[in-house]
């Protein structure tokens, strides 16, 4: 789907914010029970490509769990009292 940039339905957002979101480990996590994962490459700290690939492993470290669910729980608190209004 190509919409406008400014599209109220429609706002861009970088891998890192994605990233730093939780939302790619969110996804990652979902995409392991089929053996794909999405991967990114970072070169001097800044993602610079991404693609879906398949993994021989499944599942985080309880360590990297914490983490995530931590900026998760952050995106929701940062972004609920937006939702109603976006989704009209």
């Amino acid at each position: 789907m190509n919409l406008p940039l400014g599209n109220k339905q429609y706002e861009p957002i970088t891998w890192e914010q994605f990233r730093e979101s939780g939302m790619l480990f969110f996804v990652n996590n979902i995409l392991h029970a089929f053996g794909l994962a999405i991967t990114v490459t970072e070169e001097n700290g800044k993602i610079v490509s991404s693609a879906p690939a398949r993994v021989g492993y499944r599942g985080f470290d309880d360590k990297s769990q914490d983490k995530e669910h931590a900026k998760i729980a952050k995106y929701l608190a940062d972004n609920a009292i937006n939702f109603p209004e976006e989704i009209k």
